[in-house]
């Protein structure tokens, strides 16, 4: 035997999953050069994202109130809630049932709203999408 000290090493290799996993992680964290070409792409996808982003934040909160206002008419309809009236617990049945088509309005509207904004939105950003699609096409 040489004099030579020989060292043992051990190697793993990691499956295809594994690497591109690493790889992904790797570039979370590696600073990116950025072109112009790239921004602009960036710019675009975020033009075309914040189209859908106000109007499903808009029509999620209104449905939202709508829903709770409608729930809140539903206790009053069919519960001893009117005690909570007080003085008007008579009226609780009626105030309910208000209260309740009132809510349901407001949760079925959501939905039209959130397409008039994205509509509206659409045709604001719609010349600054396609200018930058047209100079990225070139």
């Amino acid at each position: 035997m040489d004099n030579t000290e020989q060292q043992e090493t051990f190697s793993y290799s990691y499956s295809a999953s594994e690497q591109a996993e690493l790889r992904r992680l790797r570039e979370k964290y590696t600073p990116k050069v950025v072109t112009e070409e790239e921004d602009k792409m960036e710019k675009l996808r975020r033009l075309d994202r914040s189209v859908t982003r106000r109007a499903k934040i808009f029509a999620l909160t209104f449905g939202i109130i709508g829903t709770l206002i409608l729930g809140a008419g539903m206790s009053l309809f069919m519960s001893e809630f009117g005690t909570v009236l007080g003085q008007y617990e008579e009226y609780a049945m009626a105030i309910g049932i208000v209260l309740g088509l009132v809510g349901a309005a407001l949760a079925s509207l959501a939905y039209p709203l959130y397409n008039a904004i994205v509509r509206s939105r659409r045709e604001k950003l719609a010349p600054e999408i396609l200018r930058l699609t047209d100079e990225l096409l070139k």
